[in-house]
């Protein structure tokens, strides 16, 4: 099965078709760096992620830009509340994206422009539309005329007519139309400006991305990714620039990821749901909030709660569970293994090999991590079957079996959804470790002894503390509840 991808623009799936086989281009709105970014944005910022590695794993290889919205009405009002520097502030929230996307694991765009190093290429792109009669100036400002394109509202499927002054459409007397959107900034006092054509100024926020994907990506290319708040003005203003600049459609593939709800409501500051991404790792780990972010279908709506959470984290450590135990029965001395049936684990082979099809069978789906993720979980439960069989003998013939399942749980997992399922001991864990390990040695004890009381003791007592116990043929494993 080829990669299909919805596209906002044509409202269906689409065969994915790259303009160029040897590189797929990829842009991203980035953030406007005057805070924090949510966990709205952190599911934004995952879906190109998720895109890239996918690509990569069939391939491809890919040129993604990022770009810093780093000069806007809500950065300036900012560094006037704190008496700072536009650029300190944007350096500060610039330093925390990256800090932040790290601990999600997102990798990092190929390149990072920001808008303040491109007013070239912003002003070009401007006087352009206003040499080929798409935008007008008035008094030091320079307004889109929306109804001089006539494709407008294609991205949002929006009849002209229904957007009306004042609901969906920023008011402003110097218009023409109150349709039109501003693509220069006459510049106010203590304002940063920059000298242009019309004046000093700055520029609008719809006309940096236009200026800033064509200039590392060019006049056409494949992916354009966002979250689907930005489908209308945001996008929709950025079709109308390139195609009315261009001549021709510039972006293939429009990606939109859906909204998160908080409790069942959107999240919002004014209703004070509002997370951001750093709110949520003092409480949870950065390895649990990516995996219940891409734990549903990209382009559907994802309610946020700690029981949303906290099930995430279940069936996490439900993978992770599995490959530690695979990691365990890897790591034991072979010098001693039989031989084995070969033919013992050629099912379980054929298993292997089913899930990881019915896996990539999800991704090429539109991406659907969900149904990844349910792949994942059917293998591990085929794997927990055999390995706590009381028939089970680690042997030379299975322990390469589970070497490819293992395998294929790193592949799949950490290449291409970007979630690590093998845990990393740190100087706690160890010792957490050693002392179940020290009271499994006495409930082993007991148990030769038929001191069973003592046995339950331990079990009951340990699972009051979350760690539950397993008794296999091959000892007695423990985990997390």
């Amino acid at each position: 099965m080829t990669l299909q991808i919805y596209n906002t623009l044509t409202q269906k799936k689409e065969e994915f078709e790259p303009l160029d086989q040897d590189e797929v281009k990829l842009y991203s709105c980035g953030p406007t760096v005057y805070d924090y970014f949510h966990i709205g944005n952190a599911r934004a910022f995952i879906l190109p992620d998720i895109l890239k590695r996918y690509l990569e794993y069939k391939g491809y290889n890919v040129l993604h830009v990022t770009n810093f919205t780093d000069v806007d009405d809500k950065m300036i009002k900012r560094a006037n509340e704190e008496e700072i520097e536009i650029e300190e502030l944007a350096d500060r929230f610039i330093t925390a994206y990256f800090e932040d996307t790290e601990r999600l694991n997102i990798k990092q765009a190929d390149v990072y422009p920001k808008a303040t190093e491109h007013i070239s290429d912003i002003i070009e792109l401007v006087k352009k539309l206003e040499d080929k009669g798409y935008a007008y100036e008035v008094d030091g400002d320079v307004f889109f005329a929306v109804r001089k394109f006539a494709d407008y509202g294609k991205l949002s499927n929006q009849e002209l007519e229904e957007l009306t002054s004042g609901s969906r459409v920023e008011v402003n007397d110097k218009k023409e139309d109150p349709l039109d959107f501003v693509l220069w900034k006459k510049s106010k006092e203590g304002e940063p400006s920059w000298e242009s054509p019309w004046g000093t100024g700055r520029p609008g926020w719809h006309i940096e991305c236009s200026a800033m994907s064509m200039c590392y990506l060019g006049e056409e290319f494949d992916f354009h990714t966002g979250g689907v708040d930005l489908v209308f003005p945001h996008h929709e203003n950025e079709i109308a620039q390139n195609e009315a600049g261009v001549g021709s459609q510039v972006v293939n593939y429009w990606l939109h990821n859906g909204y998160i709800n908080v409790d069942g409501e959107k999240m919002s500051k004014s209703l004070g749901n509002f997370f951001t991404t750093r709110d949520i790792l003092q409480d949870y780990s950065a390895e649990v909030l990516r995996f219940f972010l891409i734990s549903k279908h990209y382009r559907s709506p994802i309610n946020f709660s700690d029981a949303e959470l906290d099930n995430a984290a279940k069936s996490l450590q439900r993978l992770q569970n599995t490959v530690n135990k695979l990691k365990d029965l890897l790591d034991r001395d072979r010098a001693d293994l039989k031989p084995g049936n070969k033919e013992e684990l050629q099912e379980l082979e054929k298993k292997i090999k089913a899930k990881r099809e019915k896996f990539e069978e999800a991704m090429d789906d539109d991406l659907n991590t969900a149904l990844a993720i349910g792949a994942l979980h059917e293998l591990a439960k085929e794997l927990n079957i055999v390995v706590n069989d009381a028939d089970f003998e680690l042997n030379q013939a299975n322990i390469i079996v589970l070497e490819k399942a293992y395998d294929t749980f790193k592949e799949l997992s950490q290449q291409v959804l970007g979630i690590n399922l093998e845990t990393e001991d740190d100087i706690s864990d160890n010792l957490t470790s050693d002392l179940i390990g020290l009271l499994l040695e006495v409930r082993n004890k007991a148990r030769q002894n038929q001191d069973w009381e003592l046995a339950d003791q331990i079990r009951d007592e340990l699972s009051e503390l979350g760690i539950i116990l397993e008794d296999t043929p091959q000892g007695t494993d423990w985990k997390l509840e």
